[in-house]
């Protein structure tokens, strides 16, 4: 199934440069990912006095604050990097997403407390809030409309498979050689990204035509002598489209600009209403803490297997719930992803936070089931979140805000979502504590019901949906 991703557009000619801008771009995710997968078999670590590869050790508050530190740079990352695309482009956005990734490496390496853990967490929340933001956008400008889905898809992959390969080097390799392997990730991603032009639609927004047409030809591959004459007549046809919408929004901009009413009408409210929801719905069904925190919640249940060796299977099983996510969005649709996920998630975090109960409060014998449930269990909460509510949402996102609105409303919907993770990575370890798992556990399921319910009622399918309505 999975070979059948690339057959059908993705490595077709027309679309090769788009594929291979997006690899480039998204080098930063899986740079981002490495840092998110980092703290979850880190964290026992540093909680422990005899274990801890620092001078200092710390305790269950600071977990909690070094979790969630992540997402106050990731509140500050969505709406500084969202008014830095909008005044200098995504091509210089995209430039600065390096500089935070970098400090993180420098940070680990040189921490001499806890302070310095929280400043470098800080700065993957900035470098993720300002992914978040650019990358969707800068990757659905490229993308043609019949694979926008699956470009936009290896945001999450490479971001997953970043969390796993954190996962693999944090349980195996010592703590102060990691930053000296990682540190040259960014700076290769930054030479990568001086070699493609700004998005068209940016450039004829600066007036910039004759450079706008060349990086259309660009990202269509419509600039060599093996184009067809049907090739350049879909590419001008391409490009009138752009060029009308991009001159009627900036006429409209013109001579009314941003008002409440482009907000208040039905479209917009019920698009930001969904986007929200969605951004419910990827926190607090739990799948961002269980990543963050996966190697406690196995030493939770007393899993027979090494938390940590649980934490890596869980790692590439997140890769294939994104894999799958790709071969499925373009071909069936955004809306049942989502209804799937939702319904998916909720099932497994019911079925984890029940074996938890009998794990945590009875003398029940699980020792035939605790080597293979527990983490069966979590591997299908995060293979279905992945399928579809994971890897979905900025999709469905950047394709239901109107085009007039969709930077604004974009950020106000990612600096939801950072102080939603803020208030997840927060209080999931402290309920953890105080309530144990399973009670944990049914909170997670209990949101992903509801966010079923609004899912099925509420959400449009929005497969093949231009950009430009």
């Amino acid at each position: 199934m999975f070979f059948n991703i690339f057959q059908t557009g993705i490595f077709e000619r027309q679309f090769r440069r788009q594929l291979l801008v997006t690899l480039s771009a998204t080098l930063i995710t899986f740079c981002h990912g490495i840092a998110l997968g980092w703290l979850s078999p880190m964290l026992p670590q540093l909680l422990s006095e005899k274990d801890t590869p620092l001078d200092f050790f710390i305790d269950v508050g600071q977990a909690s604050w070094l979790g969630a530190a992540i997402s106050l740079g990731g509140i500050s990352g969505n709406f500084s990097f969202s008014y830095l695309m909008n005044r200098f482009g995504r091509k210089v956005s995209l430039y600065a997403l390096a500089l935070p990734n970098t400090c993180i490496w420098f940070l680990f390496y040189f921490a001499q407390s806890i302070e310095w853990l929280y400043v470098a967490r800080v700065c993957a929340g900035l470098t993720g809030g300002g992914m978040f933001v650019v990358l969707p956008i800068f990757i659905g400008e490229i993308a043609d409309n019949s694979i926008r889905g699956r470009l936009c898809s290896f945001f999450t992959l490479t971001m997953n498979t970043g969390i796993m390969v954190g996962f693999i080097v944090a349980s195996h390799i010592p703590y102060h050689v990691i930053p000296c392997a990682v540190v040259g990730l960014p700076v290769l991603y930054l030479f990568l990204a001086t070699r493609f032009p700004e998005t068209p639609q940016q450039l004829l927004v600066w007036s910039r035509e004759e450079e706008a047409q060349r990086a259309l030809k660009f990202y269509r591959h419509c600039d060599g002598p093996q184009v067809t004459k049907q090739q350049e007549r879909d590419y001008q046809k391409q490009f009138d489209e752009m060029r009308l919408a991009i001159q009627q929004r900036s006429k409209d901009a013109g001579s009314v600009g941003l008002t409440m009413s482009d907000f208040c009408n039905k479209r917009a409210l019920k698009a930001i209403a969904t986007g929200l929801m969605l951004m419910i719905a990827q926190i607090f069904s739990g799948t961002f803490a269980f990543i963050n925190y996966m190697s406690n919640i196995f030493d939770a249940v007393h899993t027979q297997l090494d938390p940590n060796t649980n934490t890596i299977i869980i790692g590439a099983v997140q890769i294939v719930g994104t894999l799958a996510s790709m071969y499925l969005v373009d071909r069936y649709g955004r809306k049942i992803l989502l209804v799937v996920s939702c319904a998916g998630s909720g099932l497994g975090a019911a079925g984890l936070g029940l074996y938890a109960f009998y794990a945590e409060e009875t003398e029940v014998d699980l020792s035939a089931y605790a080597s293979w449930l527990p983490v069966t269990l979590m591997a299908l909460i995060i293979f279905i979140a992945n399928v579809g509510v994971v890897s979905v949402t900025m999709v469905v996102l950047v394709e239901l805000l109107p085009q007039k609105i969709r930077a604004v409303a974009t950020s106000i919907c990612l600096g939801c979502l950072s102080f939603f993770a803020f208030t997840s990575l927060k209080t999931f370890p402290l309920m953890m504590f105080h309530f144990g798992l399973a009670a944990t556990m049914w909170f997670s399921a209990s949101v992903s019901a509801l966010c079923l319910f609004y899912v099925v009622v509420c959400v449009e399918e929005t497969k093949g949906r231009s950009i430009y309505d």
